[in-house]
């Protein structure tokens, strides 16, 4: 009888993912800008506060101002990062053609070295590198320029940021209400938390993405690439994809590399430059920004990259760490998930150290004290 309830009770949790899974991806045009405007919310909460305690303004002036605020430095960075891709896609015929003649040259050299003849590996009839080339730059560029429109596009994500903010006492009330079996204090003890996750993840990829794209502009700056500070700080930005982000803010540099320096090695010093500096923030930089702030393992990071992205895309690649970070937060606090909180977290040392290494220590321990 048991069994049979265990089977049943699996089979349950399976159907109730899938649902779950389900209504996400069908509800990905509401849940999206909402979980994006929690996340704005919480980044531009401390100025709502500033304003309420210390200036005394009432809640709807704070709300406003915080908004307004916002949209400000958010159009200022999306106006920048516009007008630069523009001006790179408008030069982009240019930047094909050099390319072009650098990919025929290395053929024509390829046919030589291998005396290959009249056999020749592409010919210009049937290949045209130029036009290749060109076309995959206006798709680079028609991406990232579509990333950075994102939250301009979606014109609820401001409406909800505004309830978010004036509603927040409301939506506080309602969430005790919604979860009556729970002290106000074990709530109170939640939300708290799950905000200070979020802010600490937020606060600290601003402080990364600020050291991270002074190091690449200045690697920029040494191999004498044009707009450093662009293509460095864009790279930066881009972190907000982990893992995947660096590797596709280098390939615009590199590209700029190949179409106007005399040299292929400019190109693989960017990609060199871009890689060791993404080695040193994820090694150094963010772990002594954030510290064990935002604790989730590398495995359940790579695995949410994918599992989001296969759902939401971009945006979902986007999301998928500060969902995460939050899930671990509600599964350590519910009575029988906590092992799936525990699998999302870092391991500790004893979980990584050598079973045979640990028998020596041991060993050594034992005949030292005789």
């Amino acid at each position: 009888m048991n069994a049979k309830n265990h089977v049943s009770h699996s089979a349950f949790s399976l159907l109730s993912l899938i649902a779950v899974v389900f209504v996400l991806y069908i509800l990905k045009p509401f849940i999206v800008p909402i979980l994006f405007a929690i996340i704005l919310s919480v980044m531009i909460f401390p100025i709502q506060r500033f304003l309420e305690k210390r200036w005394r303004c009432n809640r709807l002036f704070a709300t406003v101002t915080s908004l307004i605020t916002l949209f400000i430095l958010t159009a200022l960075l999306f106006f920048l990062i516009s007008t630069r891709l523009m001006y790179f896609m408008d030069n982009s015929e240019i930047y094909s053609q050099k390319l072009g003649e650098l990919f025929h040259k290395s053929v024509n050299s390829l046919e030589h070295t291998f005396n290959i003849g009249n056999n020749r590996l592409f010919s210009e009839q049937e290949f045209k590198a130029e036009n290749i080339i060109k076309d995959n730059l206006d798709k680079i560029g028609l991406l990232l320029t579509e990333s950075s429109s994102l939250l301009s596009d979606l014109v609820l994500i401001p409406i909800y940021i505004f309830f978010f903010l004036y509603y927040r006492s409301f939506f506080r009330t309602f969430i005790y209400k919604a979860f009556k079996s729970k002290s106000k204090s074990f709530i109170n003890s939640i939300l708290k938390k799950i905000y200070e996750i979020q802010q600490n993840y937020l606060l600290g990829l601003i402080k990364v993405i600020i050291i991270v794209g002074c190091l690449n502009s200045i690697g920029l700056l040494i191999l004498g690439i044009g707009n450093p500070f662009f293509f460095g700080f864009l790279a930066a930005i881009l972190l907000l994809i982990p893992y995947i982000g660096v590797i596709i803010g280098s390939l615009l540099p590199a590209i700029l590399a190949l179409a106007t320096k005399d040299s292929a090695w400019y190109a693989f010093g960017v990609i060199a430059i871009f890689g060791f500096i993404q080695f040193l923030e994820g090694n150094f930089i963010t772990p002594k920004i954030t510290g064990s702030k935002v604790s989730v393992n590398a495995f359940v990071v790579i695995t949410s990259l994918v599992l989001f992205s296969m759902l939401w895309g971009i945006t979902g690649m986007i999301l998928a760490l500060p969902i995460t970070a939050t899930l671990k937060i509600l599964f350590d606090n519910t009575p029988g998930y906590e092992a799936y909180g525990f699998l999302i977290g870092e391991p500790v040392n004893k979980h990584l150290h050598s079973r045979a290494r640990m028998r020596l220590k041991k060993w050594k321990r034992i005949r030292k004290a005789k």
